[in-house]
Formats: C-alpha cells, sequence, structure tokens
C-alpha cells in the first residue's frame, strides 16, 4: 500500500476523507484466520490459568498498556474469564533501570525471563516489527515454551517472521497502522468478553 500521504493536502476535510479511507482499506489486509488464531490462543491461555504478557514502545506502549486495562477490567465484567495480563511497558522504574544498566534492547526480555514461563502468552505491539527490544522479547518467547503473537504494519520485520501469529497491518502510515492495532485489541478483548457473558440473555443489554 502506497505511504500516505505522497502529497500535501490543503483542507483537514480532505485529508479526513483520505485518512478514512486508507483506514478502511488497510483494514482489510489484516489476515482474518490470524485473527481467529490469536482469539483461540487468548482464550486458553486464560482458561489454564496462565499469564499474558504485552509490551511495545511510544505509542505501541500505549497500546500494551490499554490492553491491560481492557481484559483484566473490560473481559471480567459481566463474564466468566478472569484474564492475567501484564504490561512490560507500564513500570518506568525497572525499564529504565534494564536500559542504564544492561541496554535498552533487553528492557522486556529480562522481565520475561523473571515472569514468564511455559505456556504463557506474549502479545508485542511494533508498527515496523523491527525494534531490537521487540524482537528479544520475541525470541526468548520462542526458546522458553511461551506462545507469541505480534501485530506490526509496515514490512512487519522480524517480528512478524517470529511470532505464532502475525497480525500484520499492509500500511506506511503510523496513524493507521496504531488506529489498526488499537482496533485489534478491542475486537479481541471484545470478543473474548461476549463469547464468555454469564447469562447469554443480557448479551443485547451490555455496554461493551
Amino acid at each position: 500500500m502506497p505511504y500516505f500521504p505522497s502529497s500535501q493536502i490543503e483542507h483537514a476535510s480532505t485529508y479526513a476523507d483520505e485518512y478514512f479511507e486508507r483506514l478502511a482499506e488497510a483494514s482489510k489486509t489484516i489476515d482474518r484466520n490470524a485473527v481467529e488464531e490469536a482469539a483461540r490462543l487468548i482464550a486458553e491461555t486464560t482458561h489454564d490459568g496462565r499469564r499474558i504478557y504485552c509490551c511495545g514502545n511510544g505509542g505501541s506502549a500505549a497500546i500494551s498498556n490499554h490492553l491491560v486495562c481492557d481484559c483484566v477490567k473490560g473481559i471480567r465484567t459481566d463474564s466468566t474469564l478472569r484474564p492475567q495480563v501484564v504490561s512490560l511497558s507500564s513500570n518506568i522504574e525497572i525499564i529504565t533501570a534494564i536500559g542504564n544498566d544492561i541496554g535498552y534492547d533487553k528492557i522486556f526480555r529480562y522481565q520475561l525471563e523473571s515472569l514468564a514461563g511455559a505456556g504463557d502468552l506474549l502479545i508485542v505491539i511494533s508498527s515496523s516489527g523491527g525494534s531490537p527490544n521487540i524482537v528479544e522479547a520475541v525470541e526468548w518467547a520462542r526458546e522458553n515454551g511461551v506462545a507469541s503473537i505480534a501485530m506490526t504494519g509496515f514490512s512487519g520485520g522480524q517480528a512478524r517472521e517470529l511470532a505464532d501469529i502475525s497480525l500484520h497491518v499492509e500500511a506506511e502510515n503510523y496513524g493507521i497502522i496504531e488506529d489498526l492495532h488499537q482496533s485489534l485489541m478491542h475486537l479481541l478483548a471484545q470478543y473474548s468478553r461476549q463469547k464468555h457473558i454469564c447469562d447469554t440473555a443480557k448479551l443485547g443489554q451490555l455496554k461493551f
């Protein structure tokens, strides 16, 4: 998909039309079978009482932290699921300590070494898919029996190739990629919740 915008656009209203059109086009590039597999893996990990870890840099770190809220609070509300979700991007003290003393490329891997175990799940969020700390985390997961889901954009980088499940967005604009990663986070959480509502008769009355 060509880079957007490829030339200057004068009016914000026109930019909005173009942006939303590209957003819709990019959403169609996400492999729906991969979405199905991601939902299955999240459900299995939760049912088994295992933990889900997530991480990202910059805007992707915000999506990682938001994922915790939508899973721990959102999925649990009125459902039978009790997800255990930890964002490796949320603790600035441990991130800066690892980054300063060991190396920024180890900030997620080092935490996984202490917290994660076989049967857990790692969700990495990276527009480029090539951030060294993201690649390190996925590599560690592969070596230690931790399943992985990668949300990527642009070429997808190494994360796209290494992860067990690739939720890749074919786009060349950070905003569009991150918008769709956020949408993937929301839809996976909402889907998980509605599949496990305690009283299905109340499904139509629930707020998502």
